[in-house]
């Protein structure tokens, strides 16, 4: 049985974690898949074998194997072994509430870096894969979920900075094409310092920020079909070269070589369903961890 349940959280949590993905693969080919660099942390529990990472986003970091991992925000691929069968839950946490979650650890230092849950100052998360994994549905998954992470981000708001808040949703709307000048210049902050303020926030520079939230936009607008002319067009590329050579630097690749990796095992969803709705048929899944979630709506309620 292969298939995806998306869904929002609870109201109180989402602007912390903008949904969760419960999704199980079986009979698939093995292969690699790409993690692509995105707005969002992510959180993946898998719920049977572990997940092997064969290549980190920073080439610093040794190949591991994770039952539960927290991905950083980064600006490189990451390369996961896709096995063929795959089960678990994948969160994609906000930046900025991120420090609430971890204990302490800021978004700043998880940039680029994949931890084990497990290693985090948080005893609440130690034993919720085992939990997770007693539990017969998605529906009853989630709830869980719901149930911890409200305790572990009441506060998270204390420790946002308003302003860093403010110029991140900024980027995010304006889809990664606002300029970082306009930005500072808003803010009455010189560019450095504002830089300086926004990276101890959300962990990346405003410059990289725009440059990932662009690159996101650009990503799903592929996955639609568009062209890569008119993608360029509207997400504020120089010209299609200019496209292929950020999809190059971000992706490892470009643009049409992962449409061709990834096309072929998953046949792209369009609109996010609410929780509980049931879609029309299921199609064969893939791992998710670490591409954007909003690329994925809910595919089939079973377990």
């Amino acid at each position: 049985m292969s298939g995806w349940a998306v869904v929002r959280p609870h109201p109180r949590l989402r602007p912390w974690v903008a949904r969760y993905v419960g999704y199980r693969s079986s009979g698939g080919a093995p292969g690699v898949h790409r993690g692509l660099p995105s707005g969002h942390l992510t959180l993946n529990i898998s719920l049977g074998e572990p997940v092997r990472m064969l290549g980190m986003p920073r080439a610093d970091q040794a190949p591991a194997r994770f039952q539960a991992l927290l991905g950083g925000l980064h600006t490189a691929p990451a390369l996961i072994e896709r096995s063929g069968v795959e089960h678990g839950l994948e969160l994609a946490l906000e930046p900025l509430g991120v420090a609430a979650l971890t204990g302490g650890v800021p978004s700043a230092e998880l940039v680029g870096h994949v931890v084990d849950l497990a290693d985090l100052p948080r005893p609440e998360l130690a034993h919720l894969p085992d939990r997770l994994a007693a539990l017969p549905d998605w529906p009853s998954r989630f709830a869980l979920l719901d149930s911890v992470l409200g305790g572990v981000l009441g506060d998270a708001e204390a420790a946002v900075l308003p302003d860093v808040e403010w110029a991140w949703r900024r980027i995010r709307r304006s889809g990664g094409t606002i300029r970082v000048e306009a930005l500072a210049a808003e803010l009455g902050w010189s560019r450095r310092h504002f830089g300086e303020r926004f990276r101890r926030g959300v962990g990346l520079t405003p410059k990289q920020a725009t440059r990932v939230v662009r690159f996101e936009r650009a990503g799903a607008l592929l996955r639609r079909g568009e062209r890569l002319a008119d993608i360029a067009a509207v997400c504020g590329f120089a010209d299609q070269a200019h496209l292929t050579g950020e999809w190059r630097a971000l992706a490892g690749c470009p643009p049409t070589t992962w449409l061709a990796e990834e096309q072929p095992l998953d046949e792209r969803p369009g609109e996010e369903r609410p929780r509980g709705e049931r879609p029309h048929g299921a199609a064969r899944a893939e791992l998710p961890f670490l591409q954007d979630p909003g690329a994925v709506s809910a595919r089939d309620s079973e377990s």
